[in-house]
C-alpha cells in the first residue's frame, strides 16, 4: 500500500548578511560580506528542506529574494519527491524572463531544498540516495591567498592551510604586472614544497595571449590548473590557451545549466569543468551536467556551496574535488571535517548540514 504523501506546507525565506573575517579582492571583485536568501521548505510530515543562494556584499539581494518568492507556488502543496516535475515546471515558467541569472538561482534554491527533504524522508544522506561512490572527497583551500594580500601574508596563510589539513590550495592572480603574479606563486610554492597541489585562478583577468604568456612562465611550478584565464564567454580563447599550455584549464562557474556546460565541452575549452550549484540549476541539473561531462571524459570540480556539493562529489565518479569555501560556515550547526586533504562526507540525512537558528537570528537583515 502507498504510504502517506508528503506535501510542502510552508515556504519560508530569510535574508541574512554574513561578514567575511577580512575584506578580500580578486581581479574582478571586492568582497566584504555575502548576502544570502535562506530557504526552508517545511512539510506536513515535520520535515524541513534547507538551501541558500547568495550575492556578493548583498547587492541586489532583495531582487533575488523576490525571484524565489515568485516561484513558490510551484512548490507549495506539492510532494517534494516530484522534484523533477517541480524543476521542469519552474524552468518552463521562466521562459519569458530567460534561463540565466536570478531565475536559475531561484530554481536552484527550490530544487536543492526539495532534495534535502527527500534525503531526510529516506533517512539517508543524499550521496547514498543518488548512489554513493566514495565516503571522502578531495578538497582545496579557497578561502585565502587573495590578490589583495601581500606576499608575506600569503606565505603565512599557505602554511596555516597545510597545518589545517589541506593538501591543495588556490591562489588568485590578475596583477597589473605579470612578474608580481609569478613572484606570488613562487613564494607560495616555496612554503608548500613539491607535494602540495597549487591551483591558480585569474578570475577572467587576461586576454588569451596574456594568459598564454603568463601560463608559460608558471609551468615550472607544477600547477594543478589555471582557472578562468580569460573572460568566460570567450570559449575560443579558452581553447586557444588550453592548446598552448601544459597546465590544465578549468572553467564553468559563470555559466548556466547543462546547456552552458555543453557549449564549453563542445568547444574543447576546459580540462576540468567547474559547475556552480547556484548557476547550474540545483542538484538535479548538477547531476545532468556531471553526466554530460562524463560523456566527454572531462572531470568535474564543484564551485562554492561546499556543504551541498559534497553530495554530488560523493556520488559521481568523475567529480574529482570540491572547493572548500568557508564564507558560509557560520550559518550551519555542523562543521566540515578535513583530514589529509579530504572532506569527510557526512552520514547525516539529506544534505547533512542544517541551519544554526541562533546564527540566523544574529545575521538576519531587518
Amino acid at each position: 500500500m502507498r504510504g502517506p504523501v508528503t506535501k510542502i506546507t510552508k515556504f519560508k525565506t530569510t535574508l541574512v548578511k554574513v561578514p567575511l573575517t577580512k575584506p578580500i579582492a580578486t581581479a574582478r571583485h571586492n568582497v566584504n560580506s555575502v548576502g544570502c536568501v535562506l530557504l526552508e521548505l517545511e512539510t506536513d510530515q515535520g520535515l524541513s528542506g534547507e538551501s541558500y543562494v547568495f550575492t556578493l556584499n548583498g547587492v541586489r539581494l532583495k531582487a533575488l529574494h523576490e525571484m524565489i518568492l515568485g516561484f513558490s507556488h510551484q512548490a507549495i502543496d506539492r510532494d517534494p519527491h516530484f522534484v523533477a516535475e517541480i524543476w521542469q515546471n519552474i524552468y518552463n515558467e521562466m521562459n519569458a524572463i530567460g534561463h540565466q541569472g536570478f531565475s536559475i538561482a531561484a530554481l536552484s534554491a527550490i530544487d536543492t531544498a526539495c532534495w534535502d527533504v527527500i534525503g531526510k524522508a529516506a533517512g539517508q544522506p543524499l550521496h547514498k540516495v543518488f548512489g554513493a561512490c566514495r565516503d571522502k572527497v578531495k578538497t582545496y583551500a579557497s578561502g585565502g591567498l587573495w590578490l589583495s594580500q601581500s606576499i608575506e601574508q600569503c606565505r603565512l596563510e599557505a602554511q596555516q592551510f597545510i597545518d589545517a589539513g589541506f593538501r591543495s590550495m588556490k591562489i588568485r592572480l590578475g596583477s597589473k604586472r605579470m612578474e608580481d603574479d609569478i613572484t606570488r606563486v613562487r613564494a607560495i610554492r616555496e612554503v608548500a614544497g613539491p607535494d602540495i597541489e597549487l591551483l591558480v585562478d585569474a578570475n577572467q583577468a587576461f586576454t588569451p595571449k596574456q594568459a598564454i604568456r603568463l601560463g608559460r612562465r608558471l609551468e615550472e611550478f607544477d600547477l594543478g590548473w589555471f582557472e578562468e584565464p580569460a573572460p568566460y564567454q570567450n570559449l575560443r580563447g579558452h581553447a586557444q590557451v588550453r592548446r598552448a599550455l601544459d597546465i590544465p584549464i578549468a572553467s564553468g562557474e559563470t555559466e548556466y545549466t547543462r546547456y552552458g556546460m555543453r557549449r564549453i565541452l563542445e568547444a574543447d575549452a576546459v580540462d576540468v569543468l567547474m559547475p556552480d550549484l547556484q548557476r547550474i540549476g540545483g542538484l538535479s541539473e548538477f547531476r545532468r551536467a556531471v553526466a554530460l561531462a562524463a560523456c566527454h571524459d572531462v572531470p568535474v570540480s564543484t564551485h562554492m556551496f561546499t556543504e551541498q556539493s559534497i553530495s554530488i562529489a560523493a556520488s559521481e565518479p568523475n567529480c574529482v574535488s570540491v572547493e572548500h569555501m568557508p564564507w558560509f560556515c557560520p550559518l550551519f550547526n555542523e562543521p566540515m571535517e578535513i583530514t589529509e586533504g579530504y572532506l569527510c562526507v557526512p552520514e547525516r540525512p539529506g544534505i547533512g548540514f542544517t541551519f544554526d537558528q541562533s546564527a540566523i537570528t544574529h545575521f538576519k537583515l531587518s
